[in-house]
């Protein structure tokens, strides 16, 4: 498509945008006709613990959207000539989890907990345990009766609780619903895209003794599979959204998904028998089944959905970037100070590559990267460390090969249980995320952790923003044609695929790290239980 025809398309309010807030980045990305980016903008934001909970605020939330929104516009005037005004359709999506409440109102009754937090580990077992269904830690639900647990005061005037991507949507359009993959995030849903109704009554039996004036089913937003009906940006939404107030309303919005379904959208991995890994601040592979799980595994799998409604399976960890991009960035801070300047993509683009020249199994050396808790491997919370062994290889590049290792051990726990002991079979595992922005870096490291071929877009860089894009531009041309043939056909037909394969020796120098990393996991035990 010429720029003369994108010109076009934006002015005349063809084109579709979607907005992610991700852990560290909030973006947007817009795209034409023929679902490529066309331009795009972002706000890097961090959450704060305060009051021990790992949370975000409401402010920042605005600030962010509107924000990476305007970056945007700019962004597509600057190489299109044309001031953004119209959109054909817009989509929201978000970190999946946590929990946000509000009463009668619409006043927040609690700071946002975010899906980091592992303060649930008690109302976790317990709902685990009488559904028989797997709840783990970040769930909605296992928030909500954590704070139940609590004797919390706010719990009796909970009037509704969403995600982060259901507020901004209901912000935007004034509607309390989710998509289904981001609904299947905050209570078990069945195969016709609802809540499970007898899960449902369960809960309300659990707390009866409560005498709460609602019922569950009155706080949960209403459940949308892609390509439905989600309402429209309003007036108010399209101010609180544009700062400069010249967006028009009535926008098609498609139901906003958590950053799982758009993970599953971006690298066409919503049919069975696909997957896709998403690795960045934390990481998950999504595996769509063919079949259900034997048994639940203490919550340590989670069931979820694909945007259109197929069972999924999901092996969550809360940290995988963070704490190697700490290290660059000191890195970066100690060549300044010997007189050397670079870039925030010069240091990664230098330093992250020098991992393919270390020993297969890091030489002996053992990070730590649980900046926060870590369920897959039982802890509430984290402290990063840095181990090595007496007769260690200490040199820069075992260490960024390292911290690309343990980037993935918490993840390699849970695949081992889709793998080894449910013998989960998939056709292709597709990589997208800040992990695999370094090229030839990490699609080698993650085909050795997850000793299978992993494949990457060349669109992987753009990741979920793109996918809810994807989505938005789902919900106006569907057709009535099925997600997975919508997107093969209009979207990935001519994609470049690049795949890399295990080799035998990466995949033994992962074994042996990991071995390692499961025998060090009582020093980092000892550094939970001694340092504050």
């Amino acid at each position: 498509m010429t720029t003369e025809q994108i010109a076009k398309e934006i002015q005349d309010g063809k084109t579709v945008l979607g907005i992610e807030f991700g852990s560290t980045r909030i973006k947007a990305v817009l795209i034409n006709s023929e679902n490529t980016p066309i331009a795009s903008g972002a706000f890097d934001w961090e959450n704060s613990l305060v009051n021990g909970i790992w949370t975000y605020s409401l402010e920042e939330i605005h600030t962010g959207i509107s924000t990476a929104f305007a970056q945007m516009r700019s962004d597509a005037q600057n190489k299109y000539g044309v001031k953004l005004v119209k959109l054909g359709a817009l989509g929201i999506s978000a970190m999946m989890h946590g929990y946000m409440a509000f009463d009668k109102d619409g006043k927040l009754l609690v700071p946002f907990r975010t899906w980091r937090n592992t303060i649930t580990g008690e109302a976790s077992s317990k709902l685990s345990s009488l559904f028989n269904y797997p709840i783990p830690e970040r769930w909605s639900i296992a928030h909500l009766y954590q704070a139940i647990l609590n004797n919390e005061d706010h719990v009796k005037d909970i009037n509704f609780f969403t995600t982060l991507a259901g507020y901004v949507h209901w912000i935007l359009t004034g509607k309390k619903v989710l998509g289904v993959g981001d609904a299947s995030g905050m209570f078990p849903v069945d195969s016709n895209c609802n809540y499970n109704k007898d899960m449902i009554a369960q809960f309300n039996n659990l707390v009866a003794d409560k005498d709460f004036a609602w019922k569950l089913e009155d706080l949960l937003p209403e459940c949308l599979p892609a390509g439905s009906d989600a309402g429209v940006l309003t007036e108010e939404g399209a101010k609180w959204l544009d700062s400069e107030g010249v967006l028009q309303p009535g926008v098609p919005l498609a139901p906003p998904e958590g950053d799982a379904g758009t993970g599953m959208a971006a690298t066409n991995s919503v049919a069975p028998r696909t997957g896709n890994v998403s690795a960045g601040t934390s990481v998950f592979a999504m595996v769509v089944l063919e079949k259900s799980l034997s048994k639940a595994y203490n919550g340590l799998i989670d069931i979820v959905a694909t945007p259109d409604g197929k069972t999924a399976a999901m092996a969550h960890a809360n940290n995988c970037t963070g704490e190697y991009d700490k290290w660059i960035k000191l890195f970066g801070e100690a060549a300044s100070v010997l007189g050397a300047t670079f870039t925030k993509g010069d240091l990664y683009d230098k330093l992250l590559p020098l991992a393919m020249q270390g020993a297969k199994d890091a030489g002996g050396l053992i990070p730590y990267n649980y900046i926060s808790g870590e369920s897959m491997t039982g802890f509430a919370s984290g402290r990063p460390l840095f181990v090595r062994t007496q007769n260690a290889s200490f040199n820069l590049p075992n260490f960024m090969r390292a911290q690309l290792y343990t980037a993935l051990g918490a993840l390699r726990t849970g695949m081992d249980i889709l793998f080894d002991k449910e013998h989960v079979q998939i056709d292709r595992l597709t990589g997208h995320g800040g992990y695999f922005k370094t090229e030839n870096v990490g699609l080698p490291i993650m085909a050795a952790a997850m000793h299978t071929p992993i494949s990457a877009l060349s669109t992987a860089g753009e990741g979920g923003p793109w996918g809810m894009a994807l989505l938005a531009s789902y919900r106006i041309n569907s057709n009535n044609v099925p997600l997975a043939k919508w997107l093969e056909d209009n979207v990935f037909a001519y994609a470049k695929v690049q795949t890399v394969d295990p080799q035998k020796e990466d995949v033994e120098g992962f074994n042996a790290f990991f071995a390692n990393y499961k025998k060090g996991l009582a020093v980092e035990r000892a550094a939970v239980d001694n340092l504050d």
